[in-house]
């Protein structure tokens, strides 16, 4: 009935959900029409005249369908709907398939080939999956089924979940499954599921059943709207593939095994111990209020060495950003290519662009300096590094161009998100009181998100020894702009602040080794960068965003295509994150075998 799925179910049976356009009945069927079948036999109840209607024959000379109707599909389970068909199960050896499920089209060859008689398909437990879960041994031998009420999270190593593609023997469905089907509709009733007859069989020294688990082949089993995006998603065409992946601008989580080299995070923390503090503390961090922002910019004070009144922590450095750019007057000053967030909460005639006329974007606080001089903003922006291109501002260099606007009465706007990525780090942060109250108009924002490692927590600072613009912001955002996890790593980070500098030492050697590597690739130019990404163009025969599509249809692996960037006037630029050895090794392997 598909009642998870509300509108979409209320006329019609959830089979007869479109997909980008096609029911999932007719994707499945014509699915069907290529392997060798002697018929289909739908199990139709709710608006099962609508199904049959639907069909109609327009697969006729390539699958013989017939349909067997569970008049109380509203009062029984699966098993009943399944216990209508036992006199056909009885005659073949059979394909069970669940009608709510959209499958690559490999799924089919790999059951049908397979030489086990009795197989069923399963894939590695993920977070997204839900229902009917077996354990395997060695062998792939199925040894039990765990329903939802015998499930444990502290067992979700061992899992497998059941794809819902089975492929039975007629020896198998005469003298096991059908016999235990009848035993346990008669002892148990009607509103069951069939798998609960396979746990039965699986108790047996012999059951037979073998799990053929998959790898990297797509599926998705859709029961509300979430799972439909998703699977919108996973079996879009090549290029909507790239376009649906990129608007969601995050929760990559949902697709198990996707390489995420678009967004920017420390591949070397937390560490575990900091994460396992944090779990110690989980139950208490979720069903208990987090404090307001009194309490926790006094914690963002002591987790980052400012004065109290000096700083604010937001919801993310987004939620900062949105209230410092409403809250700024006049023209400001943009460096072009850009982190585009800022410039993004501005209007466009607000703007005074600099785009570097060097090949690989790079300036000196020089350039700024001579650029701004000539025209002049109220307020500069300085990204460092900045975002795409990994341009770095040495530490002085920077001091240089705050005392710069300073005497031009310019207010600096420095977001040094990534300057812990830098070589000059930790000497290098502007988050130092001698600093903020030696250039009182600057305004320093650092998301937390990139280089601790944690964009889940959502959280950001600013910092300004500019008290009356600090309190506004305080006063803008929410009372309870952060959650409990955020302010709970706040309260712990200074415990493990030599973790996080290992991490970072670790991270720059691994920039090194990456950087190499990308420079054996033929058709790509790496620039330098002092930040957790490479700027790369793409040189022929390949395009920005062609490159894109194929790493992702062909090897699950997402990047940033910058072309669509105005600055870059057509030319293809990507943008690579640095993950760890063993993703940056697969990253490379793809590149070089396109």
């Amino acid at each position: 009935m598909g009642k998870r799925l509300k509108e979409l179910t209320k006329d019609n049976t959830k089979c007869m959900v479109q997909v980008n356009g096609v029911t999932l009945i007719d994707r499945l069927l014509t699915q069907l029409s290529r392997l060798d079948l002697t018929r289909v036999i739908i199990v139709v109840g709710y608006k099962g005249a609508n199904l049959v209607e639907h069909i109609g024959d327009r697969y006729a000379g390539r699958l013989n369908i017939e349909y067997v109707e569970n008049p109380i599909y509203d009062k029984t389970n699966n098993i009943y709907s399944l216990a209508l068909t036992k006199d056909r199960l009885l005659e073949d050896d059979t394909l069970l398939i669940e009608s709510d499920l959209i499958l690559d089209d490999r799924m089919f060859p790999l059951i049908m080939d397979n030489p086990h008689p009795n197989i069923a398909l399963v894939a590695k437990y993920q977070t997204w999956m839900d229902g009917t879960m077996v354990r395997i041994d060695d062998e792939n031998n199925v040894v039990n089924f765990v329903p939802k009420k015998a499930f444990k999270y502290s067992d979700v190593e061992f899992y497998y979940k059941t794809v819902n593609l089975y492929k039975f023997s007629k020896d198998f469905l005469q003298h096991k499954y059908v016999p235990f089907l009848d035993a346990y509709c008669a002892a148990l009733g009607n509103n069951e599921y069939y798998e609960q007859v396979l746990r039965v069989i699986c108790m047996l020294e012999n059951s037979d059943l073998k799990a053929l688990p998959i790898s990297n082949e797509r599926w998705y089993e859709i029961d509300d709207i979430q799972d439909l995006d998703i699977a919108e998603a996973l079996f879009a065409s090549d290029e909507e593939h790239h376009r649906l992946y990129m608007k969601r601008f995050g929760g990559y989580w949902r697709f198990p095994g996707m390489l995420d080299y678009c967004y920017l995070v420390n591949p070397y923390f937390p560490s575990r111990h900091l994460k396992d503090e944090m779990r110690a503390n989980f139950d208490t961090l979720l069903t208990e209020y987090p404090s307001g922002m009194y309490v926790n910019s006094l914690l963002a004070g002591k987790c980052f060495g400012v004065k109290q009144e000096y700083i604010v922590p937001g919801n993310g450095a987004a939620e900062l950003i949105k209230s410092l750019m409403e809250k700024v007057e006049g023209r400001m000053g943009v460096i072009y290519p850009t982190f585009e967030e800022y410039p993004n909460r501005r209007s466009a005639d607000s703007l005074e662009i600099f785009v570097p006329q060097t090949e690989d974007f790079h300036y000196t606080a020089d350039d700024v300096i001579e650029y701004f001089s000539k025209h002049r903003p109220e307020t500069l922006l300085l990204i460092n590094p900045d975002n795409p291109s990994g341009n770095y501002l040495p530490y002085n260099d920077v001091l240089m161009l705050a005392s710069w606007c300073q005497a031009e009465g310019i207010r600096l706007v420095v977001d040094e998100s990534f300057v812990d990525f830098s070589t000059e780090f930790p000497q290098n942060t502007l988050l130092r009181n001698d600093v903020l109250e030696q250039f009182p108009d600057m305004i320093v924002v650092k998301s937390i998100s990139k280089s601790y490692g944690v964009p889940g927590l959502r959280l950001g600072i600013m910092a300004s020894a500019d008290k009356e613009l600090i309190s506004f912001v305080k006063k803008d955002v929410s009372i309870w702009n952060l959650n409990s996890f955020a302010e709970f790593f706040m309260q712990i980070y200074t415990k493990h602040e030599g973790d996080y500098r290992k991490a970072a030492l670790k991270f720059r050697k691994e920039r090194e080794v990456f950087k190499e590597e990308l420079m054996s690739v033929p058709y790509l130019r790496v620039f330098d960068s002092e930040s957790n990404y490479f700027l790369c163009e793409v040189l022929p025969p390949y395009g920005s965003y062609g490159l894109a599509v194929r790493l992702l249809n062909e090897h699950n692996i997402l990047i940033k295509d910058c072309s669509t960037k105005k600055v870059f006037a057509g030319r293809s630029y990507i943008r690579i994150a640095i993950r760890n050895r063993e993703d940056n090794h697969r990253l490379i392997e793809a590149l070089k075998s396109l």
